[in-house]
C-alpha cells in the first residue's frame, strides 16, 4: 500500500474532542486513507456511507440519545461521502458534544456542499484535511527517487490517481471512466448545473488553455453561455477539486496585469482524458503546458501537506514580461520558471526583480524537480 503523507497527522489528532474532516475529489483514496489509519482500531469502528439511501434515512432525525444508541460500544464513527447526508453538521456536533470519548471522522468529495453543512455547526470542533491524488513525494517515499524520476514522462500523461498508478496497462480505459463517471457527480447532485453539455464544453476549453490566461468573456462566447454562468461553473469545478485558479500578482509596478487568471487541473491524467490525448510526452506539442500543469499541481500538494501559509500567483505585464509561479510568504517573494527542456534558458524580468526583490529565483526542470517538490 502507498502511504499518504497526512496519515500520521490524522492519527495524532485522534480523541482530542474534535471531528476529523477529510476532503478531496472522488477516487483520490479518502476511504483507503481512513481504513489505513484505523487499522489498529478495527473492533471499535462504525462506518456509514452517505451514498446509501438507508443510511440517510437512519440519520434523518438525529438526537443525542439516538447517536449513543447507534454508536453502541464503538469508539470511532466514520461517515464516508458525508456531504450526501442531510444535517451532517448537526449529527457530527451531537457526537462530538454529547457522546464522550468518541472520535468522528467524515470524508467528503465536495467542499461546497459539505462546507455549507459543517462550518456553522462545527466551528472550533473540527480538524480539516485536504487529500489530493497521489503526489510525487508520496511516490518517492514508496519506491524511491530514482524510480519516480524514471516515471515523470508517464505521470505527465496519466497522472497520479491511485487506481491509475496501481493499474499499469489500463490507464487510458480507467481515466476515461474516471473522467466521465465521477468527475462531475457531486456538482450534478447539487442541482446547480442547468446545461451539463455546456459544462463538458467549458471543461474542455479550459483544458486546452492550461498555462495561458483565461478570459471569462472569451469563454462565454466560445461555450455559448453567459459570463456569470461561466464563473459559477468554474467555482463549482474548483470546489469539487477538479481544477484550481491561479491569480495574477500586482503590487506597485505600472502595466502589471491586475485581474488575470490561469486555470490548472489537479491531475494531468484527468486533463489529458478531457482533451482526449494520451500521446507520449515526446510527441506532444503542448508538452510545455503539460509540464507547467504537472509541476504547479504537485507544488500545491507539497505546500498543502507541509502547512504552507502563503499565497500562490503568476506575474505578467502588458509588455509580456512573465514569471510562471510566485509564492508570497510573510511579505517575501520566491519566483519560479518552469522549463521542460533543461537546456532552454529562462530569464527573470528585471522589472520584477527590482520591484519586489525576491528571496530566491529558480528554474525548475526534470533535472532538479526533487529540489522543488520534496
Amino acid at each position: 500500500m502507498i502511504s499518504r503523507l497526512i496519515s500520521k497527522q490524522i492519527e495524532q489528532d485522534f480523541f482530542k474532542e474534535k471531528a476529523i474532516i477529510v476532503l478531496g475529489a472522488r477516487q483520490v483514496g479518502k476511504s483507503t486513507l481512513v481504513d489505513a489509519v484505523l487499522e489498529n482500531y478495527k473492533a471499535e469502528v462504525l462506518q456509514f456511507n452517505g451514498d446509501d439511501a438507508d443510511i440517510r434515512e437512519i440519520f434523518d432525525k438525529p438526537t443525542a440519545v439516538r447517536m449513543r444508541n447507534i454508536l453502541g460500544q464503538n469508539k470511532i464513527v466514520v461517515f464516508d461521502e458525508a456531504q450526501r447526508i442531510p444535517g451532517i453538521g448537526i449529527i457530527i456536533k451531537l457526537f462530538t458534544d454529547q457522546v464522550k470519548n468518541v472520535q468522528v471522522i467524515a470524508t467528503g468529495s465536495s467542499s461546497l456542499d459539505l462546507a455549507d453543512k459543517l462550518n456553522e455547526p462545527l466551528t472550533g470542533r473540527k480538524y480539516e484535511y485536504l487529500l489530493y491524488p497521489l503526489s510525487f513525494a508520496e511516490m518517492v517515499n514508496h519506491h524511491g527517487l530514482v524510480e519516480e524520476l524514471r516515471q515523470i514522462k508517464h505521470r505527465i500523461i496519466f497522472g497520479y490517481y491511485p487506481e491509475i498508478v496501481t493499474s499499469p496497462g489500463e490507464e487510458i480505459r480507467l481515466l476515461k471512466l474516471l473522467a466521465s463517471s465521477y468527475l462531475y457527480k457531486d456538482i450534478f447532485s447539487l442541482n446547480m448545473i442547468k446545461k451539463p453539455m455546456m459544462l463538458d464544453k467549458l471543461v474542455r476549453a479550459l483544458a486546452l488553455q492550461v498555462g495561458s490566461e483565461v478570459s471569462y468573456n472569451e469563454l462565454s462566447q466560445l461555450v455559448g453561455i453567459d459570463k456569470g454562468t461561466i464563473e459559477t461553473y468554474i467555482d463549482l469545478l474548483e470546489k469539487s477539486f477538479v481544477l484550481f485558479r491561479l491569480e495574477a500578482y500586482s503590487g506597485n509596478v505600472r502595466n502589471e496585469i491586475k485581474k488575470g487568471k490561469k486555470i490548472y487541473f489537479y491531475d494531468n491524467g484527468i486533463l489529458n482524458a478531457i482533451i482526449g490525448n494520451f500521446a507520449p510526452a515526446e510527441l506532444r506539442p503542448d508538452i510545455g503546458a503539460l509540464w507547467e500543469n504537472y509541476i504547479i499541481s504537485e507544488r500545491i500538494k507539497r505546500n498543502t501537506y507541509n502547512g504552507f501559509h502563503g499565497k500562490h500567483f503568476f506575474w505578467r505585464t502588458t509588455q509580456q514580461q512573465e514569471i510562471d509561479f510566485i509564492e508570497e510568504v510573510d511579505g517575501k517573494f520566491y519566483a519560479y520558471e518552469f522549463k521542460w527542456n533543461p537546456r532552454k534558458k529562462a530569464r527573470f524580468p528585471a522589472t520584477f526583480l527590482n520591484a519586489y526583490f525576491p528571496e530566491s529565483t529558480m528554474v525548475v526542470t526534470p533535472e532538479n524537480i526533487d529540489e522543488f517538490l520534496l
